[in-house]
């Protein structure tokens, strides 16, 4: 896979096939999700795949009422674990936690892609109604839902800012 391409033309997938997605491919999903970096390789994160059509509702509500993501045949939550207190205090806790939820989730988003499957990175819920939901124990905080499936359009790509208006070079 040339990466430069997959980063520049992965799209956030809002309409899927009713089509499941192999378990060979899951698990090159989860893979891509354990092996990604981690502050102080402490693995701080816990991923959930829901499959159950009742539960996708119950979290499709929380998230704000977004029912794409009832249509994916599998929708992951990225928890940040705040047991990686012990060894990073509350830094750990508020910042590495979350940055370690987020750079598997990427990673998983661009593994979702080789393999021909569309995601879409949900950041708007309710959390404390997806830890409810989900039944998470209090050390799990939830950092993002993401559908998965085979897209059933993709979206022309948005535009971005330019170089010069994003990067500062000192």
């Amino acid at each position: 896979m040339d990466v430069s391409k997959a980063v520049k033309e992965r799209r956030s997938i809002r309409s899927f096939l009713k089509k499941d997605i192999p378990e060979d491919i899951v698990h090159k999903l989860i893979d891509a999700l354990i092996w990604a970096p981690s502050a102080g390789n402490l693995q701080s994160r816990k991923f959930y795949f829901v499959k159950d059509e009742k539960l996708k509702k119950q979290i499709a509500s929380a998230a704000l009422g977004q029912e794409f993501i009832t249509e994916a045949p599998v929708v992951i939550v990225g928890c940040a674990d705040s047991k990686i207190g012990h060894h990073y205090g509350q830094r750990g806790i508020e910042l590495y936690s979350i940055q370690d939820v987020s750079v598997s989730i990427m990673a998983m988003m661009l593994v979702a892609y080789e393999n021909g499957l569309g995601t879409c990175w949900v950041g708007a819920f309710r959390e404390e109604e997806v830890s409810r939901i989900l039944n998470l124990p209090g050390n799990l905080r939830p950092v993002a839902i993401v559908p998965a499936g085979f897209p059933a359009r993709i979206p022309k790509p948005t535009s971005r800012v330019s170089g010069e208006e994003a990067v500062i070079f000192s």
